[in-house]
């Protein structure tokens, strides 16, 4: 039997800490010229990933561009840990990075068949925004048939697609990566459901 206190949250943590630790040392210790360099080099962008730079898929999730503000960083604390409380760490983990991966390279697919400009191409593109989405989307996906499911799933679309109304259709790509990873988390809720059910979250986290 997996008691309540082994199956504590232990690797959300310890991400969202580093993160947090990492961008507040980072802005303390390197000039912006360094910091912004180092960004760069760790993003998911169309010219990182275009010349094949693919551990910018794992290092843009490691580090964002300032610390994170204390209300979402708390939030993400919450979600991921809860996700790992219920499911396990390997399954938090895993759409974790399903949602970060596959949200990034459909993003770098669509930006590069619309030839973005120079600007675009190497932006910065960094941070746990898409794993977030992911994790969101696939606890709503993960909720009983019905109208509490469908009520969830339309206030996460609704707040997905907010700027792009809010800029007339103008947002940003990030904020595509973000609709994305979010429907991507969705889909992978009937998958996490079938787990809660027959109990793998438990196990993953012995």
């Amino acid at each position: 039997m997996t008691s309540v206190v082994d199956r504590l949250p232990r690797l959300a943590p310890v991400y969202v800490g580093g993160v947090q630790l990492g961008a507040y040392a980072a802005q303390r210790i390197l000039a912006p010229a360094v910091r912004e360099r180092l960004l760069r080099h760790c993003s998911t962008n169309v010219d990182n990933l275009r010349a094949g730079r693919w551990s910018t898929l794992a290092s843009s999730a490691l580090v964002v561009e300032a610390p994170l503000e204390l209300p979402y960083a708390l939030l993400l604390l919450a979600v991921l840990g809860y996700t790992e409380y219920a499911y396990g760490a390997w399954w938090a983990a895993g759409a974790f990075a399903y949602g970060h991966v596959g949200a990034s390279l459909l993003v770098y697919g669509g930006l590069r068949a619309l030839r973005t400009g120079a600007r675009t191409r190497s932006a910065i593109d960094v941070g746990a925004s898409y794993g977030f989405n992911a994790i969101a989307g696939a606890l709503a996906g993960a909720l009983p048939r019905g109208r509490v499911r469908t009520g969830v799933h339309a206030v996460l679309l609704a707040l997905a697609v907010r700027p792009y109304v809010r800029e007339r259709g103008r947002a940003g790509f990030t904020d595509t990566g973000h609709l994305v990873a979010l429907v991507l988390g969705m889909g992978l809720g009937p998958v996490l459901a079938k787990g809660r059910r027959r109990g793998l979250g438990h196990r993953s986290s012995q």
